[in-house]
């Protein structure tokens, strides 16, 4: 049994959790679960390190951060396995998660030493003779990060590195269908020469997160995960510093002008990948009329040529769903949206957590693949008379976190910047790209601040301004 993380050191509950594998069903894992006892201690021991944490010098945050990145890529292999077992990804794409990780550590360490206070002179007047201003950042405090199932290393990283940047204490909920990557991020965590109480990793139920999200000794509160519980959570602490990832049905704009056998290789690929459990998934592909026969002539063989099975296999493309029931819920929205219409032009089935890769066309604007996250290996395919609608398509949903848009007018790619109603335009490429240094966050519906490790720096704490006065300058 793995144990938990309370602050800084291995520990057991009085409780488990089983952790099984959505592919065959197999137990891959069993983890303690603190008791509210050690949950106690775990916040008590954060906010009693702060002021220890925020005085951190520069070279002790920036190492522990660069050993964990190197750690990582040691531990690659072993870790993609992990991220396989507990999640269902496919080990291709669970290779590339650990990737993302160490650069996202890398990335931290790297802003750790870059970041410093900014010098400004005041004697623009002249009643601020003889005055300079000093503008440092400083942490909030103890954040409280509440992870999601779909990336089990790498968002776990994007909360805690820059957290360990900035000099603030982390206690992190891991998604309760994949605790084991974290907690195994939390045993690297451990090598380092961070102080006892800087972080605790802790597997609880999600029915005991309100209590520490509640709790006044964590003042910043930032959760990736679904639109209702993300909202729910800032509507109960008005007063914190909350920020929330959430989703999106991210749409790839194909015009005519684009080059179709590279915009539907892409596509079919990301409308699939970690079987469509990400919230930049391809889920609405919107194409100019005058060339759609040709872009889906070319798409349905693309999605029909994707390898689908064990997650294990090195050749496999997409895998199973975190679970049987998020299959079936799935299932269940391709069924009412053909009832409504729709046309499946390929997938459309289920066996056992595995949906076939799917194309539907004609769907109705109302259906729940349309409007609402499905977050599973489905794409809904829409015709447009050109840019204008195209456009105006995009921007009909509550969500806005990335567009992609397939164009080689420049003129087009820097209109669909001024007028898409997201966080992020990708030109030539689906919106599922992401880099791990650029920020990161959507508008509308799809959430509140910025993911990315310097712009979560900047979240994580807040400007301080001392003034000198009476310098000869």
């Amino acid at each position: 049994m793995r144990p938990f993380w309370l602050a800084g050191r291995p520990a057991t509950g009085d409780a488990e959790l089983t952790v099984t594998n959505s592919h065959d069903g197999r137990v891959v894992g069993v983890c303690s679960v603190p008791t509210p006892d050690q949950v106690e201690e775990a916040v008590a021991v954060a906010e009693a390190v702060r002021k220890e944490a925020a005085a951190l010098p520069v070279h002790v945050r920036a190492e522990a951060l660069a050993h964990v990145s190197r750690r990582l890529a040691e531990r690659a292999d072993e870790i993609a396995r992990l991220i396989t077992e507990e999640n269902g990804k496919p080990v291709f794409w669970a290779r590339g998660e650990v990737g993302r990780a160490v650069s996202t550590f890398r990335f931290a360490a790297e802003e750790t030493r870059r970041s410093g206070g900014e010098a400004m002179r005041l004697d623009t007047e002249p009643a601020a003779a003889g005055r300079l201003a000093y503008v440092s950042r400083v942490p909030r405090g103890p954040i409280l990060a509440i992870t999601p199932f779909n990336f089990p290393l790498n968002l776990v990283a994007h909360k805690v590195a820059p957290a360990i940047a900035v000099g603030a204490p982390v206690v992190v909920k891991p998604a309760p269908a994949t605790p084991l990557s974290a907690l195994l991020l939390g045993e690297i965590l451990a090598e380092t020469d961070l102080p006892a109480g800087m972080f605790s990793v802790l597997p609880v139920p999600n029915e005991r997160a309100a209590a520490l999200v509640e709790d006044p000794r964590l003042p910043v509160v930032s959760f990736t995960g679904s639109g209702p519980v993300g909202y729910a959570i800032m509507e109960s602490v008005p007063r914190k510093h909350v920020t929330l990832e959430l989703g999106g049905n991210a749409a790839a704009v194909v015009l005519a002008d684009a080059d179709l056998d590279w915009a539907a290789s892409r596509v079919a690929l990301f409308s699939n990948y970690q079987a469509g459990q990400s919230c930049i998934a391809v889920q609405r592909v919107i194409v100019e009329e005058s060339v759609r026969d040709d872009f889906l002539a070319r798409l349905v063989p693309a999605v029909e040529a994707l390898v689908t099975g064990d997650p294990a296999d090195e050749k496999t493309q997409v895998g199973p769903l975190v679970s049987v029931e998020a299959a079936e819920r799935v299932e269940q929205w391709v069924a009412e949206a053909v009832a409504g219409g729709a046309r499946v032009l390929t997938g459309g089935t289920r066996d056992g957590a595995t949906v076939a890769p799917t194309v539907l066309a004609d769907a109705p604007a109302g259906a729940r693949v349309s409007c609402e996250e499905v977050f599973g290996p489905v794409m809904v395919v829409q015709g447009v008379s050109g840019p204008d609608e195209a456009f105006a398509a995009v921007n009909d949903s509550k969500y806005g976190l990335q567009a992609g848009v397939f164009t080689r007018s420049l003129d087009l790619a820097f209109r669909a910047n001024r007028e898409l109603e997201v966080g992020g335009v990708v030109i030539g490429d689906v919106p599922s790209y992401r880099a791990d240094q650029m920020p990161y966050g959507g508008v509308k519906e799809s959430g509140v601040g910025r993911e990315g490790v310097r712009s979560a720096m900047a979240d994580y704490t807040y400007e301080k301004v001392m003034v000198l006065t009476g310098l000869s300058l």
